[in-house]
């Protein structure tokens, strides 16, 4: 961008509450009450679909794919009404993408559960295990199932505002330097190129 450009560029700065909710190391300690809460509720559920003795058989066993074909179906009886709990163009989706291969999304639910829920509880990527865990409660809630779905859906979407700190007390306060975020790469990277020779033109 030249300096012409530049000048027209508007940067708005974040609001103070802002700023100490979501950029503020000190306020981490109610991020980490936060997202272990979400990270163990994302791995009990994952983790009982894997190791429960009546329900691991319909998820990841022989019978793979039986209890996810029985949710779908369940949806799909709720797209009849005045007012239907599950819209038309997501039931589509259900119809003709999940319900002819519910083996597949079977396992892909239950591992992205429990793979969301040790990032999360670890403090592990946290930004990116919190959009993926509320991309999980979005569609559970287009599928018309509530239950504790909107709560984790509002924490993971705190937690992706506050990406910052909110892995601070996690592993992320020494994994984020290292690998670097979008547009600041980290002592690996930066190391790594700095080891690269000299080009001669």
């Amino acid at each position: 961008m030249n300096s012409a450009s530049s000048k027209n560029v508007v940067s708005i700065e974040d609001p103070p509450v802002a700023r100490f909710l979501f950029n503020n190391v000190w306020f981490s300690w109610f991020w980490l009450i936060v997202r272990v809460y979400t990270g163990y509720e994302w791995f009990t559920a994952g983790w009982g679909k894997l190791t429960n003795p009546t329900e691991a058989p319909t998820w990841v066993g022989a019978q793979a794919g039986t209890a996810l074909a029985g949710f779908v179906k369940g949806a799909l009886a709720k797209t009849t009404g005045a007012n239907p709990a599950v819209q038309g163009w997501y039931a589509s989706f259900l119809q003709n993408v999940v319900l002819p291969h519910t083996h597949f999304w079977s396992i892909l639910v239950v591992f992205g559960e429990i793979a969301v829920g040790i990032a999360l509880i670890l403090g592990l990527f946290t930004g990116i295990a919190a959009f993926f865990g509320g991309f999980m409660n979005v569609n559970y809630l287009l599928a018309g199932t509530v239950s504790v779905n909107p709560f984790l859906f509002v924490f993971a979407t705190w937690l992706v505002l506050a990406w910052k700190t909110a892995g601070w007390l996690g592993l992320d306060h020494w994994i984020l330097p290292l690998v670097g975020v979008p547009g600041h790469p980290g002592k690996i990277f930066v190391a790594k190129s700095s080891e690269k020779p000299a080009q001669v033109s």
